[in-house]
């Protein structure tokens, strides 16, 4: 049996001959690559000047103003002595007291400093939204269309 140098032809229609070439085989195939590039869907052009977004850049458009007349605001009809001659504030601070009297153990869950808790920041909370919006809503003319 003689050996002959034959050429060997591989997947990638590279040729082995002999083990002579020292350069990498180039790889190609129809399932690595398409030949369609992939665009992304949300870039057209000239849309927002190459930026995608949703919002408005400031979309909180924070003010203190609003931070301190919302909690003046709230302070306020809080502070009305309405349930059994309390106010609700007074209630909450007098349960925080209470609850710091035996500080390294937290409050039961019968306690009602968690129902104290809830309604007063829930009452501050919807007054600070509700003053965002009527402040920001005023200044921007939004009441006035």
């Amino acid at each position: 049996m003689a050996a002959t140098m034959s050429t060997v032809v591989g997947l990638a229609s590279s040729s082995l001959s002999g083990f002579s070439s020292p350069k990498k085989p180039h790889l190609t195939s129809d399932f690595l690559r398409s030949p369609v590039t992939a665009r992304n869907p949300l870039r057209v052009a000239q849309a927002s000047g190459g930026r995608i977004t949703c919002f408005e850049r400031n979309w909180l458009r924070r003010d203190l103003n609003v931070i301190g007349f919302g909690l003046i605001g709230w302070l306020a009809p809080s502070s009305i002595p309405a349930i059994n001659g309390k106010s609700l504030s007074g209630l909450f601070f007098e349960s925080i007291g209470t609850e710091l009297s035996h500080f390294p153990t937290g409050p039961a869950l019968t306690s009602q400093f968690w129902l104290w808790l809830v309604c007063w920041h829930l009452g501050l909370f919807l007054c600070l939204t509700f003053g965002q919006i009527g402040f920001k809503g005023r200044t921007e003319d939004y009441f006035s269309k």
